[in-house]
């Protein structure tokens, strides 16, 4: 296996000219700095890439090293592409390409020397975020390519790239009543529908009727990935996280409290039809287990999103305001909204 990876992300070796070839070299502006984010790769290898944002400007260096110095190196150009990318597993080999930049570096000529280009794309839109999937990749690159005539060189860098929300404006509670009739009437309530990737699930269960003899009863998220259109669609289920309510039987007017950390799991924010191609929703999913294993479930889909890790300096009062009352208001505002409550009720 090894040998193969070596080859892989190496220079593109040149069997034809025996005369010169080169190496190419990506960096990126502000590398030392710059945040990286882990990621799956297709193999289920996590590894650290540079994270950019949509409308983030990506610029830097490529350098072109050649082999044999003294040697001249004959080109057809040199460009530097930023692609943006979509891949089918099923549809293999056919990319979708949502983002294509192309920047020229150098006309077709000769290079006598090694030689370094800048490159600079600005304000890039970066409208997806990566995604590596069962079914299903998204995913952003940089290549660098010396065209030749035989045999062009090239070299590519995967970034990864991150969608960030704001708080939802709206974000009602779930709350839910579900039954079988005469044997079973529960009630189950989610503080809210739509949760960052690093929230709690706050809730409890109300049992009103318990006819039947519950053994076990947990709540699991579950992340549908759906891929394909028309008749070739594909639906891939996977259970993220399993959380145990109670073991044993609950009595009635029993209320359950439940408490949930997201941040312990592996997701993604929701993506909803993604440039028509898929979309990856998560689910509530509460499972009740009786004495004669027979399952019952109700399943609810929340929305998750990422939430930036930066609060902008340039955030206007009134969003600061908005996001201090989700995070814990302060106690000014606490009394504020206390007074506008008895204002309210004279």
């Amino acid at each position: 296996g090894s040998f193969l990876l070596a080859l892989k992300q190496g220079p593109v070796m040149s069997f034809f000219s025996f005369g010169q070839s080169a190496e190419i070299d990506i960096f990126l502006k502000d590398a030392e700095t710059r945040k990286k984010a882990e990621h799956k790769t297709e193999d289920g290898k996590r590894d650290k890439y540079f994270l950019l944002y949509d409308g983030e400007t990506v610029s830097g260096k490529v350098n072109v090293t050649l082999k044999n110095p003294g040697k001249r190196l004959e080109h057809q150009g040199i460009k530097m592409e930023f692609i943006g990318q979509i891949e089918l597993y099923y549809d293999r080999g056919n990319h979708h390409e949502f983002v294509s930049l192309v920047k020229d570096l150098a006309r077709p000529g000769e290079l006598t020397q090694s030689q370094t280009f800048d490159f600079e794309f600005t304000h890039v839109e970066k409208p997806y975020e990566s995604y590596t999937g069962q079914n299903v990749k998204l995913r952003y690159f940089l290549r660098a390519t010396v065209s030749r005539r035989l045999n062009d060189i090239s070299k590519e860098i995967d970034i990864v790239v991150h969608t960030l929300s704001t708080y939802p404006e709206l974000n009602s509670s779930i709350k839910m009543e579900v039954g079988i009739e005469d044997c079973l009437h529960i009630e189950f309530e989610y503080n809210k529908s739509k949760y960052h990737l690093k929230d709690v699930i706050v809730g409890k269960i109300y049992f009103l009727l318990v006819r039947l003899k519950i053994r076990h009863m947990e709540i699991d998220i579950i992340k549908r990935e759906t891929t394909g259109t028309g008749p070739n669609v594909y639906h891939e289920n996977d259970t993220i996280a399993k959380y145990e309510i109670m073991d044993g039987a609950p009595v009635r007017g029993e209320s359950i409290p439940i408490r949930l950390f997201l941040a312990g799991y592996e997701m993604t924010p929701t993506m909803r039809d993604i440039n028509k191609k898929y979309s990856v929703r998560y689910y509530l999913n509460l499972v009740l287990i009786d004495e004669e294993e027979r399952r019952y479930f109700k399943q609810q889909e929340i929305t998750l999103w990422r939430k930036g890790d930066i609060v902008k300096k340039s955030m206007s009062h009134q969003a600061a305001i908005a996001s201090q009352r989700f995070e814990g208001s302060s106690s000014a505002e606490k009394a504020l909204a206390q007074a506008q409550a008895k204002e309210q009720e004279q």
